[in-house]
């Protein structure tokens, strides 16, 4: 991944005036890339004057809220008041970070749009941007935005600003996003940045430990639910997918917090012959739908032809307006037209 020099320098050039109010705001449905390459280019930005304030469109994971500085998160959808907006109206830079789309952050969108002079700026390695910002770091061989991050600050400070706090908001969003680096797009710049976090003083084993062995007891059995009773697996000539669906009672019945089921969608992915999962969620709004893949397996078409989402190659996500059975059965027809 190269990053043009002219846009470098545009960036330097734009951050060079101080007590800016800034405002770095996540997708929905924040993950550990979305909150990770937030607080990295946030803590970032503050250590050079200014004034940060973060804002994601609902909740994110609790086991992230470890990471340094995620109690500033603002969550537009639980805490919407008139300071947030008028933060939003106020502000001389939105970074949009780890989303590709104003329309990816539901309500929080029409707050950004009433601001008509902030410059609007994505951090982001999703594909298919659309031409909503004044100026796009859009990188899709990124493995994931808190990479990106890492490389832009790289360039424009020298990695050596980077503090342990930081550099760890950094390795959660490239480690969540890489599913632990077992996904595409593993290269020796990735690995060295990663070597460089750790001489900047991470501890790998700890911050495994808080985001995969911090979750609940409901959440294992919630897993273990998942996988023995609400897993299917079906064929289409030698093509085979497998998928889970969770309705709100399953959940609710197992006491689910906000990323309860984060991850549910790649075990699936483990059974030998299969190159497909989809995971199905129901929201009052709509199913919430994952998908992963494997190999030359294209869930972002696959996503975007039949689910009104995308994402990438092998991660992609999409959202149904019908009910729970009736949208799997619409998943499974979409199979075997999409995959005969």
């Amino acid at each position: 991944m190269k990053i043009e020099n002219h846009k470098i320098e545009q960036l330097r050039e734009l951050l060079s005036v101080e007590s800016q109010n800034i405002v770095i705001v996540g997708h929905a449905n924040p993950d550990g890339d979305a909150i990770g390459s937030s607080l990295a280019w946030g803590g970032i930005l503050e250590s050079k004057g200014q004034n940060v304030t973060y804002v994601v469109p609902n909740k994110f994971p609790y086991f992230l809220s470890w990471i340094s500085g995620a109690d500033k998160i603002h969550i537009y959808k639980d805490k919407k008041d008139d300071k947030i907006d008028t933060l939003i109206a106020n502000a001389d830079i939105i970074f949009c970070m780890d989303f590709n789309s104003i329309a990816r952050i539901e309500a929080l969108g029409e707050a950004i749009d009433s601001n008509t002079t902030a410059k609007r700026i994505l951090i982001d390695h999703h594909l298919n941007p659309v031409s909503d910002f004044s100026m796009m770091f859009s990188y899709p061989d990124s493995s994931s935005t808190a990479f990106l991050v890492y490389t832009i600050i790289s360039e424009l400070y020298g990695a050596d600003i980077i503090s342990t706090p930081i550099a760890e908001a950094m390795y959660v969003g490239i480690m969540t996003d890489t599913g632990n680096f077992s996904f595409s797009n593993l290269t020796p710049e990735l690995f060295k940045a990663v070597a460089k976090l750790v001489e900047l003083g991470i501890n790998i084993p700890k911050i495994n430990t808080q985001v995969y062995n911090g979750y609940s007891a409901d959440r294992v059995k919630l897993l273990g639910y998942a996988l023995g009773s609400k897993m299917e697996l079906m064929q289409v000539g030698d093509f085979e997918a497998a998928y889970i669906s969770l309705s709100e009672e399953d959940m609710r019945s197992h006491n689910f917090q906000v990323g309860d089921s984060e991850g549910f969608v790649n075990y699936p992915l483990s059974i030998k012959g299969v190159s497909l999962s989809a995971m199905f969620s129901e929201t009052r709004q709509f199913i919430r739908i994952s998908l992963r893949s494997r190999g030359d397996v294209d869930v972002n078409l696959f996503a975007k032809k039949y689910f009104e989402g995308g994402g990438h190659k092998n991660a992609a996500g999409g959202k149904s307006m019908k009910g729970l059975e009736e949208t799997i059965e619409y998943f499974k027809s979409a199979v075997n037209e999409f995959f005969k």
